[in-house]
Order: structure tokens, then C-alpha cells, then sequence
């Protein structure tokens, strides 16, 4: 399109990414004001992450503009605030079915699109990726860039500074976009930055690098530290940008030019600065600062309620769906209970603490929360050094992300036999968040390692009983995962405890297993086929690691027994029931259904039904089971 003299522009009209180089500033603002609009409309109905999208708009504009995409590779640290940048590389058609079965994911993919450089659903691993696409198209004699979107947040993670450190000495044609969002800067710290940048970034400068090396020397970046010291994590990394008494950074330190910060709402600001950072032959830091949820006031007042969100009212902003009861408000209620009885007992989290329920243990018992920040490795780490001087810590945490402490779990934890206590949530299928979100590796990561506990319970009352257990009645690591979302079961609960529950019909053949959430899913199933005709038995594993002897002893006596998993069939509970069997000479038939590969974003009910874990599909197959000799 050529660019109009009136202002007159529409993102429909355009052919993107390439048209917005041709816009002005002012078209480009009214762009913005629209991508808000469709943000808004597009996760009220869908779900998904909007502060930090809402907060990125003019930024990843500027980005588009500056650089060129897809020979330039644009990578984003977690990929959540990638929805504007979606829209801008020709998925605004599709934009309506972000997080929606056959639909947009909710996170960059390269299989989605050319535009999207590396697949992200994790914190802090932008760098290491962007450094990596960078000297591979240097050694393919490329002059392109690589860019790395990440956020202040990002900055709690060590494997971001294993990045940054090994960059940082290289002549990669590196930028790395931090997006700072939370930073509290005296008023002039911000006036001597503003001025100090105004200079440096200015494009005149860099015409010639004596010029530039002139102007860096003659006005150091210099300024006072961050008026006062923040208590988390997340600002205590970031006060360290701002080194007491030096004229560098901590980016300048590990080799980095610094630039910044810059207004991340002003388009001509952040341009200007990214083509400043283009023109140095090193890699360059560029700081922006942004306000998470700009342009929706919900957004802006609560953030962190915005950062993942249900379905909501525009108007209002309230969700249509209260997460108030559901797996982990339960746990974390539940161990406030339990913390008011021993005072040994202290909390661990990630950077979820509303995510995983403890807002009500750091209400009440302050002195024993402890926020990591993403730092999931240090997590571990951490509570087993709690765990080695008496304590009893209980680190919740997301089963995706408590796959990036594989290593600490066994040399930290399991091998001196720390006690610490796990909470799971989202284990098995998550739904809407697709691959990089399912909880489906934890239990074939913790059944490999030895002495290893865990407890699925497949109700609240369950859940209750399975934490008390895992606390006080095991040594070493003891787990308790959880699904998302509330307890909708309908089984018979009067047996319910920590080991298993069986139920046996005279003369039956056929022993149906599953542990929990999908536990319902077969008694379900069973009662149907109880009422069809079809005699079997149905065992509840709640311990499901380690097995049982009691339920091996008892499953040897049938000649067909189906296993049902909401796990990865590699290293499931399943695949060592099946091993126990052999072991003991079991000569019957044993079926398990379980999952093999990455599970795709849809609901969860759709995701079971595909995997063929929902009770109709049970059904089914036990009929056909049932008809073989």
C-alpha cells in the first residue's frame, strides 16, 4: 500500500508485516488503538494472557518495522505476549481461534508460521535461542539478526543468565529486548536516562564508530540505584541493572552495549533506539519500559489477574467463571490448615502464587512463603536445603515447569533423601494452552528416581488426605499432583483413602485400573458396562509410585486387565504395574491406554475423548476386550 496523506488505515487493508514500514507514526498509532480492540474482544471470549499482549502493542509495532521478519528472527521469551505480533504476520483471519482446538496457539510456533523463529512456552530461554539462530546465520554468512523479546521477569531465571553471559563476549548480530514492566525508578535516575539517551541513541551519532565511541565515552550511563530495595525477587534482580557506584550495567559488565530504558509506548522512541542497536557490530540490551494491560483499565488496575484469564465481560472485566473452587484454591487452603498445627511447615513457589493457591499461606504465615521467582531449579535446591535442617517445606508447582528441575529433584533431593513435598498442579491434560502446558512428563520424570513417593487423588477429600500423608508419613521426595480446574467427580467416596480402593465382583476376568482425575472418567464407564453385561473389577490407585504389592497380588488372579493413564505411557505408573506383573509370571493379557507423543491445544474434554480416556471411549473398548478370547 502507498502510504496516504490522511491517516486513513485499517489492518485488514494491509499486507503484513511488510506494509507497516510503509505507514507514519500517527497510522501506526491508530493500528495500535484497533490490535487493543481485538485483544480485548478476542481473550474476553476465548481466555488466554492480555496484560502482558495489552502492554507489548507499540513494541512489537516498532519491532515489525524496524527489522524484517522472517529473515530476521524474532524470538519471545514464553511466547504469551505474542498476540500482537500474531496479528501482524498474517494471522489477523485466524486471530478468533487463538487457544481454540485447530486454532491459533496461545504461544509462538514455528509449525504455525514462518514468523515465529523458536516455540516458547517456558521463561528465560529467549537468549540462549536467539544466540544460538545468531551464529548459526553468521556461520551461513548471513547479516541478518536475531531478537530476543523477554521481560523483566525472565530475569529471576538462571538459565537467562547463562545466556546473556556467553553472548555477550560475541559479535552475533544479537538484540536483546528486555520489556520491563514493574520498575520502580527515582525521579532521577528517569531524568538522567531520558537524557543520557536522547544522546546516545540518537542516529546521527552512529554515522561512523569513532563518532559513537566519542559520545559513549564523553556521557557514561550513571545514576542513582532504585529508590528502595524491593523484597522480591523479580525487583531485586532488576535494582541490580542500576550498579551502586559504577558508571556501567550489569548488561554492560558481561559485554553487552546497553541502550535504554526508552518509553515502550512511543513508536518513534523505540524505533529510533533499535536502529541505534542495529548499527554496533556487538550484541546490544535494549530497555523498554511498558504498563502491563495499556488501553483496559481492568487490566491496568489488576494485571496479575489479567496476565492468564477465563472467559470475562468486557464492561466489568469479571471473569465468567469463578477460580475459586477448584484443585489448587483447595490445596492451598488446605495446607494453611495444616501450617496451623506445626509451625515446621513453609511454602515454596515459583512465581505462581496465585496460580497455585498459596496467596492464602502467605497471608497467614508470612515469614514461612517463599517466592523463588521463576527459578524452578533453585526451587528444588532451596526447599531441600530447608528440608536438611528440619523443616518441612512444600514447593507447589506446575507439572510443565517442574520439568526444569529434572536434574536437582535427583542430585539435590532424592540422593540425600531430603524430605521435601511436592504439589503438582496441572497435572495430565491442561487443555487450551497446548503442548508446551500439558502436565503429562511428571510421572515418567519422578518413577525413574528412587525412593520417590506419589499420591493422585481423584477427589478434594483425597487431595486433603494425600497431602497430610505425603508431609508426615514419607521420607524423601513425596509428590501430590493435581489436575486444573474443580473436583466434578462422581464416584463412590465412602472408601476413600491414601492407598487404593477395590472393588470386586464375583467371577469376573477383567480388572479395569486408573488414578486420578480420569479415575471418574472409568467408574463411569464401569457402571455401564456393569449394567451391558460386561463382569469386570475397577481399581483406584491414590499412591500411585511406589506400587503396592497387595494390588500386584490381587491383579495376578485375572486373565485380562486394562490399564487407563493420564500420563506418557513412557515411564508411567502403567508401564512399571506391567513390569511388577511379569515379574510375578502373570500369564494374562495386559492392555494399557495411555498417551505417546505431544498433545496439541482443545478443551480437555475434547483432548480425552481423542485419547481415548473419556468414559464412552473406555466403554467401548472394554466391550471389545471383553469379546476376545
Amino acid at each position: 500500500m502507498e502510504n496516504k496523506k490522511n491517516n486513513d488505515v485499517a489492518l485488514d487493508a494491509l499486507s503484513l508485516p511488510e506494509d507497516l514500514k510503509k505507514l507514519n507514526i500517527e497510522q501506526c498509532k491508530i493500528l495500535c488503538e484497533e490490535i487493543r480492540k481485538i485483544l480485548i474482544k478476542t481473550v474476553s471470549n476465548n481466555g488466554g494472557h492480555l496484560a502482558s499482549n495489552l502492554g507489548v502493542v507499540e513494541l512489537t509495532m516498532a519491532i515489525h518495522r524496524v527489522f524484517d521478519s522472517p529473515e530476521d528472527k524474532i524470538v519471545w521469551d514464553v511466547g504469551h505476549q505474542s498476540y500482537t505480533h500474531k496479528i501482524l504476520t498474517g494471522r489477523l483471519d485466524r486471530f478468533d481461534t487463538i487457544r481454540k482446538e485447530n486454532g491459533i496457539s496461545g504461544f509462538t510456533k514455528p509449525s504455525e508460521s514462518e514468523h515465529d523463529a523458536f516455540i516458547s512456552g517456558h521463561s528465560s530461554i529467549s537468549v540462549s535461542a536467539a544466540y544460538g539462530i545468531a551464529q548459526a546465520m553468521k556461520m551461513n554468512g548471513s547479516d541478518n539478526f536475531a531478537v530476543a523479546v523477554t521481560g523483566d521477569g525472565a530475569l529471576t531465571g538462571g538459565e537467562i543468565y547463562e545466556g546473556l553471559n556467553n553472548a555477550g563476549k560475541s559479535d552475533a548480530n544479537l538484540i536483546i529486548i528486555v520489556n520491563h514492566n514493574d520498575m520502580s525508578i527515582s525521579k532521577n535516575v528517569g531524568a538522567l536516562a531520558k537524557y543520557l539517551m536522547s544522546i546516545r541513541n540518537t542516529r546521527k551519532y552512529v554515522n561512523t564508530k569513532r563518532s559513537v565511541e566519542k559520545v559513549l565515552t564523553k556521557t557514561p550511563l550513571v545514576g542513582r540505584p532504585v529508590a528502595k530495595v524491593l523484597k522480591n525477587s523479580k525487583d531485586t534482580v532488576k535494582s541490580a541493572v542500576y550498579r551502586k557506584n559504577t558508571n556501567t550495567t550489569i548488561f554492560e559488565d558481561l559485554g553487552f552495549l546497553y541502550l535504554g530504558p526508552v518509553d515502550g509506548h512511543n513508536i518513534a522512541e523505540i524505533e529510533e533506539v533499535l536502529y541505534t542497536a542495529k548499527s554496533y557490530q556487538k550484541p546490544v540490551i535494549v530497555h523498554v519500559n511498558t504498563i502491563k494491560g495499556k488501553g483496559y483499565e481492568p487490566a491496568e488496575k489488576n494485571p496479575g489477574e489479567f496476565h492468564g484469564i477465563s472467559k470475562f465481560d468486557i464492561m466489568t472485566g469479571n471473569p465468567e467463571t469463578s477460580s475459586g473452587d477448584c484443585y489448587s484454591t483447595y490445596f492451598g487452603k488446605e495446607l494453611v490448615n495444616l501450617a496451623a498445627e506445626d509451625e515446621n511447615i513453609c511454602a515454596v513457589t515459583a512465581a505462581m502464587k496465585y496460580g497455585t493457591g498459596l496467596q492464602y499461606f502467605a497471608s497467614e504465615y508470612k515469614d514461612r512463603f517463599f517466592d523463588v521467582g521463576i527459578a524452578e531449579q533453585h526451587g528444588v535446591t532451596f526447599a531441600s536445603g530447608l528440608a536438611s535442617m528440619g523443616k518441612l517445606p512444600v514447593f507447589a508447582v506446575y507439572s510443565s515447569f517442574l520439568q526444569r528441575a529434572t536434574d536437582q529433584l535427583i542430585h539435590d533431593a532424592a540422593i540425600g533423601n531430603n524430605h521435601i513435598v511436592l504439589g503438582i498442579d496441572r497435572a495430565g491434560i491442561v487443555g487450551e494452552d497446548g503442548e508446551t502446558h500439558q502436565g503429562l512428563f511428571d510421572v515418567s520424570i519422578l518413577s525413574s528416581i528412587p525412593n520417590v513417593s506419589i499420591y493422585s487423588p481423584s477427589c478434594y477429600e483425597e487431595l486433603k488426605i494425600c497431602l497430610r500423608s505425603a508431609i508426615y508419613k514419607c521420607k524423601g521426595i513425596a509428590c501430590v499432583r493435581y489436575p486444573r480446574g474443580k473436583d466434578s467427580s462422581s464416584f463412590d467416596k465412602s472408601d476413600i483413602n491414601d492407598s487404593y480402593t477395590f472393588t470386586e465382583n464375583r467371577g469376573s476376568d477383567i480388572l479395569l485400573i486408573s488414578y486420578g482425575r480420569i479415575y471418574d472418567e472409568l467408574y463411569r464407564a464401569y457402571n455401564v458396562l456393569q449394567g451391558d453385561g460386561v463382569d469386570c473389577d475397577i481399581l483406584k490407585l491414590t499412591k500411585i509410585m511406589p506400587i503396592d504389592n497387595r494390588v500386584i497380588e490381587k491383579a495376578m488372579k485375572y486373565r485380562k486387565i486394562v490399564f487407563f493413564e493420564e500420563s506418557m505411557v513412557g515411564g508411567s505408573v502403567s508401564e512399571h504395574f506391567g513390569q511388577k506383573l511379569s515379574e510375578n509370571g502373570f500369564e494374562g493379557r495386559f492392555l494399557v491406554r495411555a498417551i505417546n507423543g505431544f498433545v496439541k491445544q482443545a478443551s480437555v474434554e475434547s483432548s480425552l475423548k481423542k485419547l481415548g480416556l473419556d468414559s464412552r471411549s473406555m466403554i467401548e473398548y472394554v466391550k471389545g476386550i471383553a469379546k476376545q478370547k
